[in-house]
This record gives structure tokens, C-alpha cells and sequence, in this order.
């Protein structure tokens, strides 16, 4: 028992001294944590659970843990190269907004106020928006939608991404949470077969717990290794943490990439955009002070010549795209009978009664120009014996709503909840059992968010005729049904049900 105690009184430390040095660290070379007593390093830490990337899941994870009474005792170590991970950097609320950024909906925004990071986030740039308008190339059709059609404030808030992370970490930094930093990578990862353990009377060695099944070893690109009871993969699409557990996916690469910058405006925009264009749709997101974040998908022959243009000729492609190219502008009553549809099921919502609105106009590039290849890839399982996973590395959706990191954040909060539950039964938080409940719980709701996505993407694939009737009927029925709108609206806003009838 007195290791024991010296063990854990001697991890503290070195958490204490691991973070300070990861937060110091610029030459982006890694930070060995246990230099200052060599004997002991000899002896590999063991964590409760290791987190496998340290980007906004990773760290959403984090927060919760840290949060949640039966949880903010573990120890965690998160594996992360970024070497400014840790580091308390400073955003500038006056600088031009990163073209990286996030919707968060109001689900999303609900479970960062419980962690205590929502109040960071407000310190910083966002933009919070009531409405959005989708319309078609074709001018066949167009819909709206408002918050107060669910009686809500907000349908959404766009943030850029390292304001989110930021406001994670700030949120951790404000516990006492035990938590080490590895500014490197995974190398191999072990997870030894269940052997059964009849008990005695002596103190089980870290090394015969990994040899009986009971802690996974991760050896790390700086030479450190450790032990943990859980390794959570939160490291992205191309996940070394899903390849190394023989985690298998399913998925296709869409013809398809995606241009994102910042853009200005003469006037600041306070709604959400979206046409649907012949090769995809085109988003122009609010972000604050007068400034926009496009979201462009379009064939990669195309994205490329989008990144390398003139930012003149940029700007005129973006307002081209927005408004008077491709297609007319939609008009009202295109199919007639608006009161009879309005009528199904309950009155019209307000946003039944606004007419088609022309966004405002680009006037300038703010940023540099990224282009990405799409793809959809979902894992056939999230868990294995000591691993799950969370976030891309679990799924990756076709951004065209915006829901992928908002699935992320629902696999990180409903994950840390599951863990809760177990300890709160005495379970061991890498059993299978205990995962695999978090695996059905999140699977189903992720699954049927991306079959809307996947299905939404390959209707708009397609230029012709009838079908385009049909896109504008859809359109029509969205905008003036009210329980298939108010449906909608839930659904996007982070509400898992389905976008039918209720």
C-alpha cells in the first residue's frame, strides 16, 4: 500500500511538470516528462484512460471527465503532436477569423454550457443565427427556416474551431483534473487476451495486468510507453488507433471537394446560407463582424482552380454562385395552394410567411483559400476490448449541414457518461460490455444523420428534369408544411428524431 501511495503522490508531480513543459515547448520536438528522476522512469505510468488526439473531441472528452463528480478522479493522458497542445494561446478577437470553423447547434451548445466552456466561447468571436434560407440553382425552389418555428432563440452558432478548442481546455484548466500531455505519436498499441485471475493476496505488477487483459500498452514516437484501462481514439479519419484494434469501416470518397475561406461583407450577416448548385452546394455561415465563412463543394478539377484564381476573380465566382449564376432566383407559389399545405397538421409557422431573400453580397476575401477532398466512412464497430472510438475517427459525413463535429461532440459527452455509469456499478471502464453500450447508443443516431446526408448529397447530384420538380416539391413541402418544417428544424438542431411527420 505504500507504493502505492508513492506512486500516485509521484504522478501528480509529474503531470504538473509535463503540462508546464508542453506549454512551453516550441521547437515541436517531444517533451520526455521523467528525465528529472531516471529511476523512476523505469517504471511506465499507468492512466485510466489514455485519449489518442487532442484536437476538439479529443478534448470535448476531456472536459466532460473532468466535470462529472464520478469521473474527475481518473487520470488521462492525452497523445497529441501538436506541440502547441497545452499551450495557453492567445486569440485575438480583432484578427480576421480562421477560415476553420465549426456550427455548433444548440444541443451541442447546451452540453458545452454544462462543462463550463460555453462562457469561453462567448469571450471570443461567434455568431449566433436564427434563420437560414436553402433555395435550388433551378429557381424551382427555395425554403426557410427560423428558430422561433420550434420556439427556440437560436437554430445554430458558428465558431471557429480553435475558439472551441481553446474554450475546452480553459473549461479543464479551471479543475483539478489529472491530466498529462504527450506532445507526440502512437507507435503500437497491445491489448492482451483475457486470462482469468484467481485472487491471492499480492499486489498485481502493471506489466501482469497487461499480460492478463486488463491494461493496454501504448508505446509512443518519443520512446515513452504506458499503460491504460481505456484508449479512446479520437485521431481523426485516418485513425492509427482504429487501424491498430483491426477496427474495419465502410465508406466511399464522393467526386467531390470542398473550398472554405472567410469572406467580408459591407454589412454584418446574421443568417445561414445555402444553394444547391449542379456540382454542390455552396454555405455562407455567419461568423461575426461583418465577416462569412464559405463552405463550397464542387468537383477537385474545379476546387483547385478556386484556391490558385485571383481573389478578384474569387470574390466575383462566390457572389456568382450565391445569387445570379446558374439559374433565376426562386419566386413564391410556384405550386400554388400554400394555405392547403400550411394547414396540414397545424397552422403556418412564421417562416412560412417570408418571402425568398437575396444574400448579402461578398465584397472581399479574408483569408486563405483550403480545399479538401469529401468522402463518408463509418466504422462497423466503435469498440474492442480497451479501444473505442469517438468522433472521425468513428465516422466522417459530408459536410454539406455542418453535422459532423457535432456527432464528435455527441460520441464525447455520451461516451463520458457511459464511463460514469460504470464506475458508478464498480465496472471496469475498458470491458467491452460497458463500451459496446455506448457503441449502440450513439451508432444509431449517427447512422441516420449520415443516410440523410449521404441521401441529400446524391439527389443533388443529379441535373434532371423531373427529379429537379421533385427537389422543388420538396423544397415546397419544407417550407410551408408545418410539422415536416418543425421536424426538420429539431432534427438539424441536434434532436435525433426522425425528419418525418410526428
Amino acid at each position: 500500500m505504500g507504493n502505492l501511495t508513492v506512486f500516485k503522490v509521484s504522478r501528480k508531480r509529474l503531470c504538473t511538470d509535463a503540462a508546464a513543459k508542453a506549454s512551453i515547448s516550441t521547437s515541436g520536438k517531444p517533451v520526455h516528462e521523467h528525465e528529472e528522476n531516471q529511476s523512476f522512469r523505469s517504471d511506465v505510468q499507468q492512466y485510466d484512460i489514455a485519449i489518442v488526439g487532442g484536437g476538439m473531441v479529443g478534448m470535448a472528452l476531456a472536459s466532460s471527465l473532468a466535470s462529472t463528480p464520478l469521473t474527475k478522479h481518473l487520470s488521462v493522458a492525452i497523445i497529441d503532436s501538436n506541440p502547441a497542445l497545452g499551450s495557453k494561446k492567445i486569440i485575438k478577437k480583432e484578427d480576421p477569423p480562421d477560415p476553420r470553423v465549426s456550427t455548433v447547434t444548440p444541443v451541442t451548445i447546451s452540453l458545452f454550457k454544462d462543462v463550463g466552456a460555453w462562457q469561453y466561447v462567448e469571450q471570443n468571436r461567434h455568431a449566433y443565427f436564427e434563420s437560414m434560407q436553402v433555395w435550388d440553382y433551378t429557381g424551382l425552389g427555395y425554403t426557410r427556416y427560423d428558430a422561433r418555428d420550434i420556439s427556440k432563440e437560436v437554430l445554430g452558432c458558428v465558431v471557429e474551431n480553435k475558439v472551441l478548442h481553446s474554450a475546452l481546455f480553459s473549461s479543464i484548466q479551471d479543475t483539478d483534473f489529472q491530466k498529462t500531455i504527450y506532445p507526440c505519436r502512437l507507435s503500437s498499441m497491445t491489448v492482451q487476451p483475457n486470462i482469468s485471475y484467481d485472487g491471492g493476496n499480492d499486489t498485481l505488477s502493471k506489466t501482469k495486468l497487461h499480460n492478463e487483459g486488463r491494461l493496454a500498452k501504448l508505446e509512443l514516437s518519443d520512446g515513452n510507453s504506458l499503460y491504460a484501462k481505456l484508449v479512446v481514439g479520437a485521431d481523426g479519419g485516418k485513425s492509427h488507433v482504429r487501424e491498430l484494434a483491426g477496427l474495419k469501416t465502410t465508406g466511399w470518397k464522393y467526386p467531390q471537394s470542398a473550398v472554405i475561406c472567410t469572406v467580408e461583407h459591407d454589412e454584418e450577416n446574421h443568417c445561414a446560407w445555402q444553394r444547391f448548385l449542379p456540382a454542390g452546394p455552396i454555405a455562407l455561415l455567419p461568423i461575426g463582424d461583418k465577416y462569412s465563412n464559405i463552405v463550397w463543394t464542387m468537383n477537385p478539377k474545379e476546387s483547385q482552380e478556386c484556391t490558385i484564381m485571383s481573389e478578384d476573380e474569387f470574390v466575383k465566382a462566390v457572389n456568382h454562385a450565391l445569387d445570379y449564376g446558374y439559374g433565376p432566383r426562386p419566386k413564391s407559389g410556384l405550386f400554388g395552394n400554400e394555405g392547403i399545405l400550411s394547414l396540414l397538421g397545424g397552422g403556418p409557422t412564421l417562416s412560412a410567411n417570408e418571402g425568398f431573400q437575396v444574400p448579402p453580397k461578398v465584397v472581399k476575401l479574408a483569408s486563405g483559400r483550403m480545399a479538401f477532398p469529401l468522402s463518408l466512412m463509418h466504422a462497423n464497430n466503435y469498440a474492442s476490448k480497451r479501444v473505442v472510438l469517438i468522433g472521425d475517427a468513428a465516422h466522417t459525413v459530408h459536410p454539406l449541414a455542418g453535422q459532423g463535429v457535432n456527432l464528435g461532440f455527441g460520441d464525447a459527452f455520451a461516451l463520458s457518461k457511459i464511463i460514469s455509469e460504470g464506475i458508478a456499478v464498480g465496472t471496469d471502464i475498458g470491458e467491452l460490455s460497458l463500451l459496446k453500450k455506448y457503441e449502440s447508443d450513439r451508432k444509431s443516431a449517427n447512422i441516420m444523420m449520415m443516410a440523410v446526408l449521404d441521401g441529400i448529397q446524391k439527389a443533388y447530384s443529379v441535373d434532371f428534369g423531373p427529379l429537379n420538380l421533385l427537389r422543388a416539391a420538396a423544397f415546397h413541402g419544407a417550407h410551408y408544411i408545418s410539422p415536416l418544417k418543425k421536424n426538420i428544424i429539431s432534427f438539424a438542431s441536434g434532436e435525433h428524431k426522425l425528419p418525418l411527420f410526428s
